[in-house]
This record gives structure tokens, C-alpha cells and sequence, in this order.
């Protein structure tokens, strides 16, 4: 480097972070966007990681699940750090944690060491995710350009989680590790850009900070998890002690919301959910992105392995599903003022269970114009109901609370993604495994793994080959369909349930 541009540099860092204000707003958006597709980035590449490593049902779970799991419970501990020693440091590390487990993810041998490296991934972007919204409330200092910086910032963290499917589509044609392996590049033009551009904050160190609190809500939300996916399927501890594990973690999460009641600095603001409308709002978001990542996964599943789309191709007919979300993102806005809150959100919620109807007299046939209307349907709705939600949040928080708002409307974006693949993915292998019976030359060995998962089946099937594989396919495509017709009546459900109860506790405005 030269002195002239060594000189150059040195001015452009030292410069007022409100005279590059756009260009941190990119860069943090860029960020945001890394983190979020990465929750949804292997919906895509099921059937070729499955083909790979031979990860069993409960171990492809953790693979597509620790990732979500482990950022919301850590995006409060990291968000409270970031105040207490500053936000850009914390970036920076997380940016190269980010860029060391997507390498090794890409790089794993065995089902085990792809969850090690998802986790780290998890740790990596909670570390980044709390200062992209910080830092934004920090540059933009006119309330009405904080308005569009928030606006955009929201987009990007909705639509990311639509975007992953159609990334991983695209780059597990080439190998499925290259979902992963992409981001290495991409975090080493960010990084530089980050110690350029991010202004740098400075830390509270005076800020007590409570190790206890950050024990119990990662340690509970991780125990919850666990304890819901072997209820479910068993493989690692008998049905009665999944059922302990998750107690454990209800009681866990409950002596971390009393312990944050007695704090004078709470990780969470639980006093902010006695505002009826504030509550009502994070259930919106935990329940929108719960039926669209869970039902991506599903669905992406569904594409590949029943209609025996590409990856490619199973990518590009979900592409309606993330047209739409942005669409909605973008109409949401002109919508909410007219028709207010209450109508907005719970209207969205509505319909994504309408457009979830129709997939309940599929079966194995392709259905490619109902499909993409159902695709338009839920992407739409889901995008108009968070939007509201967020609204509804940021609306019911006092100015001085705002900061601790934001942090839990992530972490119910982040939680509503774990336990959406979670408990979705729980009941599709319950329904699943009982629904596939002994095929004729088959050995009962290989109808255990074909009973593992839909992926594990075709895998299976395509070992044993001629009729016999054949018809396990078959069978094994038509409890697939039995299977994820009973998850789409649980997501319906719930879906409908909570759009009455908004419209019963939200106001009008």
C-alpha cells in the first residue's frame, strides 16, 4: 500500500459515520443477509447431503436446525456484549468465525462434524446479527432516514430466509458443500470493508453482564430442542427421558425469564410482554417464520424426492414464493396504514393457511400452476404479517426500550426458525417412519434406514435398484405425502388459531 493510499484510507475511516451512512447500510445488510439465508440454505441440498454422509433423521434435523437454534438463544448474550465492550470488534470476530466453520462445514466427513460446524456457524452470526441493528440506530441519527435504513433492514431479514432455498439449489448442482463454501469469499470482500467503514463503538464496560442468564437460555432453548426432536424419533435415549430433557429445558427458560424480572440489567425486557399488543406481535413473528421455514424444508423435500425435481428446478418453482415475500414486503407497507395493525397481520397469517389448503388433496402428481399459486399465497402472507408484527412491536415499546424490543423480535425470528424445522420436522417422522411398510427384497436393515427419512429412502432405493427399489420408492413417496399432509393441518391450525386471536387482541390502528 502506498502512502497516498495509506492516506486516502486513514481519511475515509476518520470521517463522520453519518457521511457514509448508505454504504454501512449496505454493509450491514449484506451481513444480515449472509446470516439469514444461511437458516434455509440446505432445504435445497437435502437429497445430495443425505446421499453424501448418510446422516440418520434425527442427525439431518440437527444439521439444518442447530444453526437457527443456537443463534437465537446467543443473539441476546452477543447483543448485551456488543454494549459492554463495543459492537465493530464484535463484527470483526464474528465475520472470521463465520468464515472458519463455513469452511469446515464444507470440509466435514461425517454427520457429526457437519452439526459441530453448523453450531459455530450459529455463533458466528449471533455475534454479527445484534450489531447490524445497533449500528444502524447509531449512523442514522434523522428519524425519518433511521425510518428507511429500519424499513430495509427488515426486508432483508425477511426475505433472506425465502432466498436460501434458491441459492442452495443453484450451488448443490456443482456440490453440496459449495452451499457453505461460498461464503468465504463473500466474508473475505466484507471484512475489509468492515474495518473501513463501521464506526467504532464505545462499550459500557460498566454494564454488569450476567453469565447465568446466558448459561440458562442457551442451555434451555438447546434442552427443549433435543428433548422435542428424541420424543419424536427416539434413536439416543428412551421416550421417557426425551420427555425429562425437555421439562428440563421449560424449567431452564422459566428461571431465566424470573431471573430477568430481579436483574437491574436484564438480558430480555420481560416487561415489556405485559403490553398485550407487544406480546401479540412476537407471536406473530415466531408463528411467520415458523410455517415458512419449517414448511420450506418440507415442501423442498416434497419437490426433489415425490416429483423428482432438480435442485435447480425445485429452486427456481419455489422462486415464487420469494417474488412474492418481497412483493409483500413492499405492499405491506401501503397497506398497513389503511387497513391498520389488527387487519394487516392477522389477515396475512390467514392467508398463508388459505394457501396451504389445496396441498392437502395432493398426492404424488405434479400440480405446477396450484403449486405456484400456493407458493405466491404463502410468501405474501407470510411477508404482510411480519411486517405488521414488527410494526406492532417497535409501536408498543417505549422510545427507551426500543433497543431491548429489537433484540427480542430477532430472537423470536431466529427461535421461530429452529423450532419451526424442529417441531415440523418432529411430526413429519413420526407420521413417516409407521406409514412405510416391509417392501419385498428389501432387507430389514435397509427399510430401517429407508424409515429414517424420505431422502434416506431414495438413497436406499437407488442401492438396491430394480423392482424392489422401485417400490420403495414408491411406498415411501406416498407416506411422505401422508406425512407432510398432517404437518400442513398442524401449520394450518396454528395458523388460523393466531390470526383469530390477533384480530380479538390487537386494537384497530
Amino acid at each position: 500500500m502506498t502512502v497516498t493510499q495509506a492516506t486516502s484510507f486513514v481519511r475515509t475511516a476518520d470521517r463522520d459515520p453519518q457521511d457514509r451512512r448508505w454504504s454501512i447500510l449496505v454493509l450491514l445488510c449484506l451481513s444480515l443477509l449472509l446470516i439469514t439465508v444461511d437458516a434455509t440454505v440446505l432445504h435445497i441440498a437435502v437429497p445430495a447431503l443425505t446421499a453424501a454422509l448418510e446422516p440418520s433423521a434425527v442427525q439431518l434435523l440437527w444439521i439444518i436446525d442447530i444453526y437457527s437454534l443456537v443463534v437465537a438463544p446467543l443473539l441476546i448474550v452477543f447483543g448485551t456484549l456488543g454494549d459492554k465492550y463495543g459492537r465493530k470488534r464484535l463484527v470483526l470476530w464474528g465475520y472470521v468465525l463465520f468464515g472458519l466453520a463455513s469452511a469446515a462445514a464444507a470440509c466435514a466427513q461425517t454427520p457429526l462434524a457437519l452439526v459441530l460446524a453448523r453450531a459455530l456457524l450459529g455463533v458466528g452470526g449471533a455475534m454479527i446479527m445484534p450489531a447490524t441493528l445497533s449500528l444502524i440506530r447509531q449512523v442514522f441519527t434523522d428519524r425519518r432516514e433511521r425510518a428507511i435504513a429500519l424499513g430495509v433492514w427488515s426486508a432483508v431479514a425477511a426475505a433472506g430466509a425465502a432466498v436460501g432455498p434458491l441459492v442452495g439449489g443453484v450451488l448443490v448442482g456443482i456440490w453440496w458443500g459449495a452451499v457453505f463454501l461460498i461464503n468465504v469469499p463473500i466474508l473475505l470482500v466484507l471484512l475489509p470493508a468492515a474495518i473501513r467503514l463501521l464506526p467504532d463503538s464505545r462499550g459500557r464496560r460498566d454494564r454488569p453482564w450476567d453469565a447465568v442468564s446466558a448459561v440458562l437460555s442457551v442451555a434451555g432453548i438447546l434442552a427443549l430442542a433435543f428433548g422435542l426432536k428424541e420424543a419424536g424419533s427416539g434413536s439416543l435415549m428412551p421416550f421417557w427421558a426425551s420427555i425429562a430433557v425437555f421439562l428440563a429445558g421449560v424449567a431452564l427458560l422459566v428461571a431465566f425469564v424470573r431471573r430477568q424480572t430481579r436483574l437491574p440489567a436484564p438480558f430480555l425486557e420481560i416487561g415489556l410482554f405485559r403490553r398485550r399488543e407487544f406480546t401479540t406481535g412476537v407471536a406473530g413473528v415466531l408463528l411467520g417464520v415458523f410455517a415458512l421455514v419449517g414448511l420450506q424444508l418440507m415442501l423442498a423435500q416434497y419437490l426433489q424426492l415425490v416429483l423428482g425435481d432438480s435442485p435447480v428446478r425445485a429452486a427456481l418453482r419455489m422462486l415464487p414464493l420469494v417474488l412474492s415475500a418481497v412483493t409483500g414486503g413492499l405492499a405491506a407497507a401501503h397497506i398497513l396504514p389503511r387497513i391498520g395493525m389488527r387487519a394487516t397481520m392477522s389477515g396475512g397469517l390467514a392467508l398463508v393457511a388459505l394457501a396451504l389448503t389445496p396441498t392437502l388433496t395432493w398426492g404424488v402428481e405434479g400440480h405446477p400452476v396450484m403449486l405456484a399459486v400456493c407458493f405466491v399465497g404463502i410468501g405474501f402472507g407470510v411477508q404482510v404479517a411480519l411486517l405488521a408484527a414488527s410494526d406492532t412491536i417497535m409501536a408498543a415499546a417505549p422510545e427507551s426500550q426500543a433497543g431491548g424490543a429489537a433484540a427480542i423480535e430477532e430472537t423470536a425470528y431466529e427461535l421461530g426458525a429452529g423450532l419451526g424445522v424442529a417441531v415440523l420436522g418432529t411430526i413429519t417422522t413420526i407420521v413417516y417412519a409407521p406409514g412405510l411398510p416391509p417392501v419385498p427384497g428389501v432387507s430389514d436393515g435397509g427399510m430401517d434406514q429407508a424409515r429414517q427419512s424420505l431422502a434416506a429412502a431414495a438413497h436406499v432405493a437407488h442401492e438396491v435398484g430394480g423392482p424392489a427399489g422401485g417400490a420403495l420408492l414408491d411406498v415411501a413417496r406416498w407416506a411422505f405425502v401422508n406425512a407432510l399432509h398432517t404437518t400442513v393441518v398442524v401449520s394450518v391450525v396454528l395458523l388460523s388459531l393466531t390470526a383469530v386471536v390477533v384480530a380479538m387482541l390487537l386494537s384497530r390502528d
